[in-house]
């Protein structure tokens, strides 16, 4: 009986792939360098925006971290029973430099002072015009402190969906590529959609930082203008004492 050899070949499976076998570059520069011109513009979109971003998480932080730091010191140097006078001249000589509270206390005392100096009018006019004065100087104070704000809140929610464009265009390129092959493969469409699937993650990397700064900055903002508010009324309080005091004296001399 004759023996039959047989015998067996084993061949890579990158031989059954052909001239379809690609080799991929798992790096996120080496996708970049794979993907397509338009999720190349929108990578590099959201690259500026994240850039963008953290510079003003940054600035914000740091001028919220200030304006909260000379606040507390010149509310503890005011309620520390010191002349207003005293105060007064020192804020009018560094006003270049006011921001916060004592911004809204050097408008306010200025108004009190230009007006108190007439004689003619009552202490609810004087009140009045130097409340308002403090309210105009404490929308420039909320001006300065919500600045940038906005773009945060842009790069935040715009950012995804950015992403989620580059993320759809490339893959709707890489199944139309497919349209041409008579046999997909796994290796033909996986670098394609990974390639798509980097501007999502990329939008999210822009996004969430963007939302979490605004959301912690809006609330601080809003607790600064709540401690803004509550010094108005007690400075007005005071001011509207003194105010009583002294008009009297005026009108009968």
């Amino acid at each position: 009986m004759t023996a039959i050899q047989i015998r067996v070949k084993i061949t890579p499976m990158s031989s059954f792939l052909g001239e379809h076998s690609v080799n991929v570059d798992s790096s996120l520069w080496g996708y970049f360098l794979n993907a397509g011109l338009i999720v190349k513009f929108v990578l590099l979109l959201l690259v500026f925006a994240s850039i963008i971003s953290w510079t003003y998480i940054l600035q914000r932080g740091f001028y919220l971290k200030d304006i909260r730091k000379t606040s507390e010191q010149f509310e503890n140097l005011f309620w520390s029973g010191g002349d207003l006078s005293e105060f007064y001249a020192k804020s009018l000589k560094n006003k270049v430099n006011l921001k916060g509270m004592e911004a809204i206390f050097l408008a306010g005392f200025k108004e009190f002072l230009r007006l108190h100096q007439y004689g003619s009018l009552s202490a609810e006019s004087i009140m009045e015009s130097a409340k308002r004065a403090m309210r105009v100087a404490q929308m420039r104070e909320q001006d300065k402190l919500e600045l940038h704000l906005p773009m945060l809140a842009t790069v935040g929610s715009t950012s995804p969906y950015v992403g989620l464009f580059g993320t759809v265009w490339g893959i709707m390129l890489s199944f139309r590529a497919l349209a041409t092959v008579q046999q997909a493969t796994v290796s033909m469409v996986a670098p394609g959609i990974a390639e798509a699937l980097i501007a999502t993650a990329m939008g999210l990397f822009a996004a969430i930082p963007a939302v979490i700064a605004y959301n912690r900055y809006a609330t601080e903002i809003g607790r600064l203008l709540n401690r803004f508010d509550a010094f108005q009324d007690e400075f007005a309080n005071i001011l509207l004492h003194q105010a009583k005091r002294d008009i009297p004296e005026t009108t009968t001399a």
